[in-house]
């Protein structure tokens, strides 16, 4: 068995004709990202891929690779993902009036519960809302929004948001199976995260919310360079280990002169469903500490609450399956202190 090794690989991928190219071969510049996984009885390989061109083209050169890279002595699998921009007739994000991060340092703190509540808070409130899930190791969006089908294409090759709840949603997690671990380097990352900003068909927006991954790594600087954002929100736990990170994140948005537009404090206090007690088991008041020492406005705290909980697993925000209840007036609450902080929504 032959050592395998990126060349190999190329000079496999290489060998290959473009569907339509009039004999046109693949070059090396066109694979932008390689990455191998050692499985049982060899390796899986993933390829990056950027062509320009009609999506079915594309789409017929995708599989040929695979079915080429598959053939080579100690490959297992192989999967490759398009990441090319292709000549779209204006930019996909020509019509969004602003572009908002929700991010933390710290993974598990209920950001991308925070940021689909917000979302659909957003269009109550009357905005047209888009929530683009950033976190391609770990997109949660789909199940917290119960969607499972697959983006449509339309007439321009961009895929089409799923709506659902008023909002336009758009998610790695619709394009990959919710059980298959996605194995990428940085290369491939960006590419994914350039077609989920600019091969969608976001239309006319008046906010788009980015839910972004946790931590401060190659995801956040290609939305941060890509995506123009308006500024960032941060999601927190009032505990000194969550704040901790979510200094870095903060950290990282002042270095890349991206205003940090509020802090959030989430899981503040537990409301005991039986007797209505609080009990703060990650301290209280932290994360408005935070805000207070960087000037930042404090757009509130959510409790750690069973409902909440309970609505986000079964894909019905807390917003949507009880509106009337005080978890959800929360969220409303903080939708409209962006609304009037004229953060959002260009009519103000």
């Amino acid at each position: 068995m032959s050592k395998l090794s990126e060349d190999i690989v190329l000079d496999a991928v290489c060998a290959l004709d473009i569907p339509g190219a009039n004999g046109r071969k693949v070059t090396r510049d066109m694979i932008s990202g390689i990455a191998f996984k050692e499985v049982e009885g060899g390796r899986s390989v993933f390829l990056s891929l950027e062509v320009e061109g009609k999506t079915s083209t594309s789409e017929s050169l995708r599989k040929a690779i695979e079915k080429a890279v598959s053939k080579l002595d100690g490959v297992v699998s192989a999967s490759v993902v398009s990441t090319a921009h292709k000549s779209l007739p204006q930019s996909a994000l020509a019509k969004v009036y602003k572009i908002i991060a929700v991010a933390s340092g710290k993974g598990g703190v209920g950001k991308s519960t925070t940021a689909v509540n917000l979302a659909i808070a957003m269009s109550i409130n009357g905005m047209k809302v888009g929530l683009l899930d950033a976190d391609i190791y770990g997109p949660s969006i789909p199940r917290l929004l119960g969607i499972y089908e697959k983006p449509e294409l339309d007439d321009d090759g961009r895929m089409i948001p799923i709506e659902r709840h008023g909002i336009k949603v758009m998610s790695i997690g619709f394009l990959v199976p919710e059980d298959k671990p996605v194995v990428w380097r940085g290369p491939m990352v960006h590419g994914a995260l350039n077609k989920l900003l600019h091969e969608v068909a976001w239309g006319e927006l008046d906010i788009l919310i980015i839910d972004l991954p946790p931590g401060t790594g190659d995801a956040h600087l290609t939305i941060i360079q890509q995506a123009s954002l308006t500024g960032a929100v941060i999601v927190s736990t009032p505990q000194d280990i969550a704040l901790i990170d979510a200094r870095k994140g903060i950290a990282m948005f002042d270095k890349t002169n991206v205003p940090v537009l509020g802090v959030i404090e989430n899981m503040s206090g537990f409301i005991c469903p039986h007797c209505g007690e609080r009990s703060d088991i990650f301290g209280a008041g932290g994360a408005e500490d935070e805000a207070n020492k960087i000037g930042a406005l404090f757009l509130g705290s959510i409790p750690l609450d069973l409902a909440v909980r309970e609505s986000s697993d079964s894909g019905n925000p807390i917003v949507i399956s009880q509106p009337d209840s005080a978890q959800a007036k929360i969220y409303m609450d903080i939708a409209e202190r962006l609304k009037l902080g004229r953060i959002v929504n260009r009519a103000y």
